[in-house]
């Protein structure tokens, strides 16, 4: 009788039957799906369990075992990258809730579940990465709790933004999971939260892009003159947004050609229209950095800066990955060169890298006697903390409605 319960939906489970169905059902979920012998997994497995390695050689030696960072150079490419620079990508979340529940651009709609799975993500792995960078990791609660510094100091407000903001976004994309389950009561619960989350979730968002500059207004003296502003902060904040709907843009491509059949074809047949439409908004975003940028340089009075080796690598990064991408956004919006639309966004994610790690570690400390170098060992790393991250995005889109259709009860009429 029990076997025909479970095997007829028809016929309903008790509270007991059904939290075995489910658990049966999650654990049969982590079975492997497709092949494993692909160019990805034989490239990123390896590196993951080298990875795994050093990452339990760094807890067990300390910091310093797989490091090059020192006293004078606390922070690194953990920070550099994972961190600041994967939070700038991440934040195509808040910039499309904004559009879609916000300013009803329904257009976008068919890409919002993937963007803040994406999101959620980054912000998951990448807040994980600072567990690695710091020396004694079980001091983490410092900055939230307001130890030592107190809740005046700038690092108290990014944890807090960090750590509320990845709240908004579970519960942003909690329907999914509920549709994955099958949990109708709790779909409807979730659902009816989404808004407060995205509004919540925006306010956060912003604060804390701007946020991840403002660490950087009490370094004056170690971040060369052509990278530090008071301005920082406000760049940051407008930067994150062409730096989140360039990698949309990336993604969606990519998962446009890996997850073809969970597609539908009317979302399809949309694309072009999406791809187009976030192009036009990285331009006019990419305008207001570049007038942004240029206030501050005149305004700074940086002229004699140009004619020196940091000049040059300066005017690479201005004039190749922000002029660049930014004209070429616009002509393959008039011209509706797809194509060129994502020319333009891997090259707005390089200039993202670029001026990320131009504030942070490539621009930082520049005059030293030693300059930081990343060890081979902390390259790993990262790419593992990123791999690993691809690894968990692939399992969730090919197992929830994230870039498929939700199921047929989330529309019945009760």
């Amino acid at each position: 009788m029990k076997a025909m319960k479970l095997n007829n939906p028809s016929i309903p489970l008790s509270k007991g039957d059904e939290k075995k169905s489910t658990f049966k059902f999650i654990i049969s979920e982590f079975k492997p799906k497709g092949k494993l012998l692909t160019p990805f997994n034989i490239i990123s497995i390896p590196i993951i369990i080298t990875g795994v390695i050093l990452i339990v050689i760094r807890f067990i030696n300390g910091i310093g075992s797989v490091t090059n960072l020192t006293q004078e150079v606390p922070w690194g490419l953990w920070i550099g990258f994972d961190v600041v620079t994967g939070v700038a990508f991440a934040g195509g979340a808040y910039v499309l809730t904004f559009m879609v529940y916000i300013l009803n651009l329904h257009k976008y709609h068919s890409i919002v579940r993937v963007t803040v799975l994406n999101g959620f993500l980054a912000y998951v792995f990448y807040a994980g990465a600072l567990l690695l960078d710091l020396g004694r990791p079980w001091n983490v609660i410092n900055p939230i709790i307001g130890n030592d510094f107190g809740t005046s100091s700038v690092l108290f407000l990014v944890a807090w933004h960090f750590l509320l903001y990845m709240i908004a976004e579970l519960i942003e994309f909690s329907p999914a999971v509920a549709e994955w389950l099958g949990a109708k009561r709790a779909r409807k619960f979730l659902s009816g939260m989404t808004i407060a989350a995205v509004i919540f979730g925006i306010t956060l968002s912003t604060l804390h892009q701007s946020g991840l500059g403002a660490l950087y207004l009490m370094a004056k003296d170690k971040i060369h003159p052509l990278w530090y502003s008071e301005f920082i902060p406000v760049l940051f904040l407008i930067s994150s947004v062409f730096a989140g709907l360039s990698m949309v843009i990336f993604e969606g491509s990519i998962s446009h050609k890996v997850f073809f059949n969970q597609i539908s074809k009317k979302n399809h047949d949309a694309q072009n229209g999406i791809v187009l439409g976030l192009a036009k908004i990285c331009a006019a975003a990419m305008f207001a950095y570049l007038f942004m940028q240029l206030l501050v340089f005149i305004h700074g009075k940086r002229w004699d800066l140009l004619n020196t080796t940091m000049g040059y690598w300066y005017l690479i990064e201005m004039i190749g990955f922000v002029i660049l991408p930014m004209m070429l956004y616009v002509y393959s919006y008039k011209k509706k060169n797809i194509t060129l639309v994502k020319v333009a966004a891997i090259i707005t994610m390089l200039g993202i890298i670029l001026n990320r790690l131009n504030v942070t570690v490539i621009g930082f400390r520049w005059d030293a006697a030693i300059r930081y170098i990343p060890t081979w060992m902390e390259l790993v790393v990262t790419l593992t903390v990123i791999f690993t991250e691809i690894w968990i995005f692939r399992w969730v889109i090919n197992r929830m409605p994230v870039l498929s259709e939700s199921p047929a009860w989330v529309n019945e009429k009760k």
